[in-house]
């Protein structure tokens, strides 16, 4: 951590005062990276999260001791974390301002606290402890870390053999990892950045000088460098600034915002602090930095952005980069308005204008081709008009040369598609933009690159041989290096390879899939592709008689289709049912007689059919047309195959459709379940994991986890626990158990084979995706009392409990269920609450998420029913009854019914029960009366029975209306609401007012029917409530005879 901090994070000057981290792009993401590590720490390695510091990280913080709560000793001024070492001495202390941490797992938890300021407290600690790493480990261990041999941790490890040095090492060898990390990440983060260099700002400042001026139709009032003496490097500024990478110093005056000083250096442009006494600048940078001039115009001064707007899009279209010509120049020139006076000098000066506009829009934008994010009705206008000019180019049938025409109609058609997408599509996710990498002109570029251009430009003007030679001779290239790919792109090959699509020529045809299926792989390729029209081409060859041309669309198309639009686009023009008649090609198919070039198997067809299908797969609309298209009986009779490469695209294709329940209707009904069960026995680790995927998603259904175990698949799945290395595989099997294990019938089965065991020892160390599913399985078995005594004697309960740290929230939601079903056990809840699992519990009430919420307050009940002086465990949490009783003004269903059950048991001790009360328990109570959720009315009644022991709670419920709202839940048809409803009527009718409630609201005769209930604690709550109800009715009666 210490050689990334050094080396990528950017400090400020050393000036005066202590030297602070950048506001900068770079120093923002090393900051997250060290966040994340920081906060999964102490779930991830929760015994080193336990190691005391050699010196405490210390620095000012603005936090409030009022943010600490459980597990913090707190006054006005001073927190001290009930965390300590061996000592005594506090892990955590805070003396506003100043903080002292002494231990990852507090520091994990000071994050969690930060909540939106985690990321100034991380830049605090980081800037005031410029070498972490030596105050945590010392100045030996830091020694080693900066090393970056390996054997000189190998050797520190043999050398030291107590407990304490081991896990020093272990921390040794995390943070060794975390900087290699960062740096690795620092690298691919500036490797996206444009460095400038004096030529090219000198370049942009001679073209706004000339048109800088008075007027409305200038760019800027004018624009001049601070010095005019200029070094034989190109630069201006002094040697001194040069050595920062500053190049030159330009004062600008746009026409809407006062002069600006503008700072040019290599990593780019930025505002200074100004010209100040004696013509000095000051050179503190006072924003944010921009990639070139312009760009830092642009996004200053809305004046200027106007104006270069109004030219920039028409003239990037018009102007190709790898096209200039004269003819297109003099279009254009014609194209320009006359001036007012009709003088040939205004002519010429405005043609001048345009043509300079054209030239810096070119350079900064090369082409609309190749960008997603467009204003699409500037862009359609634009290429309605370049159609126009162009449109006696057309491309001929017969001959493979290209002509640009057919590319820009193309382009027009895919921006119609592009704001259709935009617009009205229904599917669901929308993969990242990537950001558009072009090679710079002055790059270091390697010989292959020039070499590609060379032959680009063959293609295009070419013969039929000629362009059949230079495919061949693309092909030969490495297609899977970016550089390569890019160099296609960057010289208009993609527009020659997708026009040579639309030809006769099958050879053409295949040379050219065969290069766009290598360089689809890329995702800046994949959109210009679909921006290209390249999609709707690829879906007419899939009719084609030649099976070797069907294979490579249909591959390409499973590259290219990673993302909504893409998916879009195949779906629009037809290519879902196309595909899905692929599947079919052993039946349907007529070979031609060609030549070997052309021929490919059936299977080969089916193969890459069920590629593409994989791809498009990912949204729900894709998934009902393949469904209406009559895929799954072709996919279920392809999966009986043995073909692995088959096999993998087809189950892939299912596992990403089991998620929609039609689909798992279909699955059951064409029984491809059993050979589901069957692969799981395959070697291919891939083809495991995939179907371990699509039993996970089809598991949800009752009958489906009946048909896995009489097929015999829970066998292989325990059995593919003990391989541990594939993670994604590990994630996959672990959610199949997870689900499978909903039934009673297959947890019985994984205790024979040994499974819960193997779960146990993946509570630790492993990624999150796995923890989830696996603690999640572990909630499922521990319903059973045989398999909780497991869990206990494999020590299990102890990292359940130390899950309950983390921040994932599926993580959290399962881990809380798991600890609530081992708290049912007597044994098991003395550990949980010797590791001080209950307050962690109560800590999640205050998490963001409702379902951890409601999950936390549900594994409550069984720790306050079982543990040992529960009411006395519940009192010591400070704050926590006033928190639980706070949740009841939650808007979610899920987290009322989980809080009203934990006030059922709170309530039982009496005075836990005062102090609710004191906290306004009733009144929050009966507003939520009023409800239809039968959950909720049962563990609300529960609640209500039990809050009346203690006062005139009873009286307080009639006087806050909660009674007649009681009496409509007897009309439920859950016979648990009956009975809960009927105890809190039984208690609520020993009041006066509220007996004569119940009988006016006609509670009588239904308590009369439910007397004659099997459930006895139904029958005698009922019966009590009528004999108070009768009771009142003869007092009455007698006093009005007396």
């Amino acid at each position: 951590m210490g050689v990334a901090l050094t080396r990528s994070a950017q400090w400020t000057a050393a000036g005066y005062g202590t030297r602070t981290l950048e506001t900068t792009p770079l120093n923002e993401a090393i900051l997250q990276e060290i966040i994340i590590f920081i906060e999964s720490f102490i779930y991830k390695h929760p015994q080193e999260a336990k190691y005391v510091f050699v010196e405490p990280l210390e620095w000012k913080t603005d936090l409030d001791p009022s943010a600490f709560e459980l597990g913090y000793v707190v006054s006005e001024t001073t927190v001290e974390s009930e965390e300590a070492d061996k000592n005594g001495q506090p892990l955590l202390f805070f003396s506003v301002p100043q903080i002292q941490v002494r231990s990852f797992g507090q520091l994990s938890r000071l994050l969690f606290i930060a909540k939106d300021r985690k990321l100034k407290e991380a830049q605090a600690c980081i800037e005031a402890n410029r070498n972490p790493v030596r105050k945590i480990l010392g100045f030996d261990y830091n020694a080693v870390i900066e090393d970056s041999s390996v054997l000189n941790i190998l050797d520190k490890i043999t050398e030291d053999n107590d407990p304490e040095s081991q896990v020093k090492m272990k921390i040794a060898m995390l943070l060794k990892e975390l900087d290699l990390h960062l740096l690795n990440h620092s690298l691919k983060h500036i490797s996206l950045e444009v460095s400038l260099n004096p030529e090219a700002v000198k370049n942009d400042v001679e073209l706004l000088k000339r048109f800088s001026g008075k007027g409305e139709e200038t760019v800027l009032e004018s624009i001049t460098y601070t010095s005019d003496y200029e070094f034989s490097n190109g630069c201006r500024a002094p040697p001194w600034r040069q050595i920062l990478g500053e190049m030159c110093y330009v004062l600008v005056k746009p026409h809407d915002v006062e002069t600006l000083c503008i700072t040019c250096s290599a990593e780019g442009v930025f505002l200074n602090g100004g010209k100040i006494d004696e013509g000095e600048i000051n050179y503190e940078r006072k924003g944010a930095i921009y990639k070139d001039l312009i760009t830092f115009l642009k996004n200053t001064s809305a004046k200027f952005s106007e104006v270069m707007s109004k030219e920039i899009r028409f003239n990037e279209l018009q102007n190709g980069k790898d096209q200039p010509n004269e003819t297109s120049d003099k279009k254009e020139s014609d194209a320009i308005p006359k001036a007012v006076d009709g003088s040939d000098k205004g002519m010429l000066e405005k043609k001048q204008i345009n043509f300079g506009k054209r030239q810096m829009a070119k350079r900064l934008e090369p082409s609309l081709n190749w960008k997603t994010t467009v204003d699409y009705k500037g862009r359609r206008s634009s290429l309605r008009d370049t159609h126009k000019e162009k449109r006696g180019g057309k491309l001929e049938k017969s001959a493979p040369s290209v002509s640009p025409g057919k590319t820009q109609l193309a382009c027009k058609n895919v921006s119609k598609t592009e704001e259709i997408v935009s617009e009205s599509s229904s599917e669901s996710e929308e993969d990242e933009e990537p950001p558009d990498h072009r090679q710079e002109a002055n790059a270091d570029l390697p010989s292959e690159y020039w070499q590609i251009q060379k032959l680009v430009k063959y293609l295009k003007g070419g013969n039929q041989i000629a362009t059949v030679i230079a495919l061949c001779s693309l092909k030969d290239f490495n297609l899977a290096q970016e550089t390569c790919q890019l160099a296609i792109r960057d010289a208009g090959g993609l527009e020659v390879l997708i026009n040579l699509l639309d030809t006769d020529e099958v050879k053409c045809k295949i040379g050219s899939l065969k290069i766009l299926k290598e360089i689809s792989h890329n995702p800046q390729i994949r959109r210009n592709i679909v921006d290209l029209g390249g999609l709707p081409l690829m879906v007419n060859i899939l009719d084609s008689p030649h099976k070797s041309l069907k294979c490579l669309a249909a591959e390409t198309i499973a590259n290219v289709a990673k993302f909504r639009r893409a998916r879009w686009a195949v779906r629009h023009h037809g290519g879902i049912t196309k595909l899905v008649v692929l599947l079919d090609c052993a039946q349907n198919s007529t070979e031609p007689v060609q030549s070997s070039l052309y021929d490919a198997r059936d299977e080969e067809v089916a193969r890459c059919g069920a590629l593409a299908l994989w791809s498009c797969s990912k949204s729900y609309a894709n998934k009902e047309a393949i469904r209406k298209a009559g895929g799954i009986p072709l996919l279920a009779r392809l999966l009986k195959t043995s073909h692995g490469n088959m096999l993998i695209p087809v189950v892939g294709t299912l596992q990403e459709c089991a998620s929609e329940e039609n689909y798992r209707d279909a699955i059951k009904a064409e029984r491809i379940i059993e050979n589901l069960v069957k692969n799981l026995n395959s070697e291919n680790e891939q083809l495991q994991e995939h179907c371990a995927m699509a039993i996970y998603q089809c598991a949800e259904d009752e009958e489906t986890r009946d048909l896995v175990r009489l097929h015999g698949g829970l066998k292989p799945l325990a059995s593919l626990l003990n391989n541990t290395d594939n993670k994604e595989r590990l994630a996959a099997v672990t959610g199949a158990i997870w689900k499978c294990s909903i039934s009673k019938e297959n947890v019985t089965k994984f205790r024979e084979y040994k499974a819960i065991e193997t779960l146990v020892g993946l509570l630790t160390d492993q990624p999150e995706e796995v923890l989830v599913n696996v603690v999640g399985a572990l909630g499922e078995c521990c319903q059973e009392h045989e398999n909780r005594v497991i869990v206990r004697k494999c020590g299990g309960i102890q990292p359940l409990v130390n899950l309950l740290v983390g921040i994932n929230q599926a993580l959290l939601v399962n881990v809380t269920k798991a600890i609530a079903a081992c708290a049912v056990e007597p044994e098991s809840m003395i550990i949980i609450a010797r590791l001080d699992g209950v307050r962690l519990l109560w800590s999640l009430l205050k998490n963001p998420h409702p379902d951890v919420k409601a999950s936390a307050a549900w594994a409550l009940c069984p720790c306050i029913q079982n543990a040992k002086d529960a009411g006395e465990m519940v009192r010591s949490f400070v704050g926590g009854l006033e928190l639980v009783v706070n949740l009841l003004k939650s808007d979610s269903k899920e987290v009322l019914a989980s809080v009203c059950a934990a006030i059922t048991n709170i309530a039982k001790d009496q005075e836990n029960l005062a102090i609710i009360t004191d906290h306004g328990v009733v009144p929050l109570l009966s507003k939520l009366a009023n409800t239809n959720n039968d959950k909720l009315r049962r563990h609300l009644a529960e609640a209500i029975s039990c809050c009346c022991m203690w006062g005139r709670n009873r009286v307080a419920f009639g006087e806050n209306k909660a009674v007649a709202p009681l009496v409509r839940y007897l009309k439920s048809n859950d016979i648990n609401v009956h009975r809960a409803t009927a105890q809190a009527l039984y208690q609520l009718s020993e009041d006066v007012d509220n007996c004569i409630t119940i009988h006016e609201n006609g509670a009588v005769k239904m308590l009369l029917h439910m007397v004659g209930s099997a459930d006895e604690d139904l029958q005698e709550a009922a019966a009590g409530c009528i004999s108070n109800i009768r009771r009142l009715a003869l007092a009455t009666e007698k006093a009005r005879y007396t």
